[in-house]
C-alpha cells in the first residue's frame, strides 16, 4: 500500500539559484580586488589581491549564501540581527580558509591558524567583514526585491482574472439581449402569418429551425470566423426573405482572404436586423441590404448597407437600436478604441452600418 499521499515533499537545495548568487559574487570579489590596488597604488599586486579576494570572497559567499538558501527553502527568513553573528564566524573562516588556499595557489608559506588571531592586521579582517556584509546584504535586498515583484504579479494577475470574469459576463449579458431580441421579432412575425399564409408561416419556421441550428455552436463561443458569420447572415437573411418575399433582395460580398479574420460572435445579426427592421421593412417597395467586408490600413472593415427610409426616415418603435448601442457596448468592452460602429447615410438611399475593428487570426 502506497502512504506517500499527504506526505510533503521537503524541498532540494536551489543548486540554480546559488549557481546564479555565485556570479555576483565573483563579480563583487573581483571589483573588491581592483579597489583595493587602486587604495594601495600598486598596480603589480592585482593578480595577488585579486586572488585574495577571489579566494577568501568564494569562501564566506558560499558559507552565507548556503545557510540562507537552506533557511529559505524550507520557508524561513533570518532576521536581521541574526546575521551578524553569522557574518563574524564566517568571515573569520572565510579570511584563514581563504588565505591559505590563495597562498598555497601563489605559492606563498601558509599561515598558521594562530596568525588569525595575532598575525592578520585588524584592517584585513575588517575588509574580509566589510565584502562579506555587502555581499550578504546585496543577496538578502535582491530576494527580498524578487518576492516583492512576485508578490505585485500574482496580485496584478488574480485583477486581471477578475476583470475578465467580470467582462466576459458583461458581454454574455449583451449577447443574450441580442439574440432573444431577434428570436421573439421572428416568432411574432410567425404567428402574424399562420392565419393569412399558413404555408409561408411553416417555410418560416423551416428556416427558423436552419439558422437556430447554424448558430447553435457559435452564438455562445468567445470567437468566431468572419467566414462563418457570413454564413449565419446568409441563414438569417435567406429567413427574412421567407417573410417579406420579393420585397427583400440581398448579397453578401466577402473576399477569400478574410474568411479567416476572428471576430466576437453574432457582431453582424443585430446591423443586418436593424437595416431590416428600421430600414425596409417601413418601406412599401422594400429593398436591399448587402453585407461586404474588406481591409483597410490593418483594419477589418464590415458594412451592411441598406436601401430604406434611411437614418430618420423610419417611425421610433420601442427598443429601437437596442442591438445597435449593445454593439457598441461589446467592441468597446473587447477592442477599447480600436474598434468603432459608426452609422451614415447611404446613397442614393437609406443607411449604412460601418464595423471597423482589429484583424486577427482565429
Amino acid at each position: 500500500m502506497n502512504n506517500t499521499a499527504g506526505t510533503a515533499t521537503k524541498p532540494g537545495f536551489p543548486f540554480r539559484r546559488f549557481a546564479l548568487d555565485a556570479r555576483f559574487a565573483t563579480l563583487l570579489n573581483v571589483g573588491a580586488a581592483a579597489i583595493i590596488t587602486v587604495v594601495t597604488g600598486r598596480l603589480a599586486d592585482f593578480p595577488v589581491n585579486l586572488t585574495y579576494s577571489l579566494c577568501i570572497g568564494s569562501i564566506a559567499f558560499a558559507l552565507i549564501d548556503s545557510v540562507r538558501l537552506v533557511l529559505c527553502s524550507h520557508n524561513r527568513r533570518l532576521r536581521w540581527f541574526y546575521y551578524a553573528p553569522l557574518l563574524l564566524g564566517c568571515g573569520a573562516i572565510a579570511q584563514y580558509a581563504g588565505s591559505a588556499l590563495a597562498s598555497v595557489a601563489l605559492g606563498f608559506p601558509v599561515p598558521s591558524p594562530s596568525s588569525l588571531v595575532y598575525g592578520t592586521p585588524a584592517r584585513m579582517m575588517m575588509v574580509t567583514l566589510a565584502a562579506t556584509a555587502c555581499i550578504t546584504l546585496f543577496f538578502v535586498s535582491r530576494e527580498r526585491a524578487l518576492a516583492a515583484e512576485a508578490a505585485a504579479a500574482e496580485q496584478k494577475a488574480r485583477a486581471e482574472s477578475v476583470e475578465r470574469q467580470a467582462l466576459q459576463t458583461q458581454l454574455q449579458l449583451l449577447q443574450a439581449q441580442i439574440e432573444p431580441h431577434m428570436l421573439f421579432n421572428t416568432l411574432a412575425n410567425v404567428q402574424g402569418m399562420i392565419a393569412i399564409d399558413a404555408d409561408g408561416a411553416q417555410r418560416m419556421l423551416d428556416q427558423l429551425i436552419q439558422y437556430l441550428r447554424a448558430t447553435l455552436t457559435s452564438s455562445r463561443a468567445r470567437s468566431t470566423t468572419l467566414g462563418q458569420e457570413f454564413a449565419l447572415m446568409d441563414a438569417y437573411l435567406g429567413l427574412m426573405s421567407v417573410r417579406m418575399g420579393a420585397r427583400l433582395a440581398y448579397t453578401l460580398d466577402l473576399p477569400e482572404a478574410l474568411r479567416g479574420a476572428a471576430l466576437p460572435p453574432m457582431l453582424l445579426q443585430p446591423l443586418v436586423e436593424n437595416a431590416i427592421i428600421h430600414g425596409l421593412e417601413p418601406k412599401i417597395d422594400g429593398g436591399h441590404v448587402s453585407v461586404s467586408a474588406r481591409r483597410a490600413e490593418g483594419l477589418l472593415v464590415v458594412a451592411v448597407s441598406d436601401t430604406g427610409l434611411g437614418l430618420d426616415g423610419a417611425p421610433a418603435k420601442p427598443g429601437t437600436r437596442l442591438g445597435i448601442a449593445n454593439t457598441r457596448e461589446r467592441l468597446s468592452a473587447l477592442f477599447g478604441a480600436a474598434a468603432s460602429l459608426t452609422l451614415e447615410a447611404n446613397h442614393p438611399a437609406g443607411a449604412r452600418a460601418l464595423l471597423t475593428l482589429p484583424v486577427t487570426a482565429p
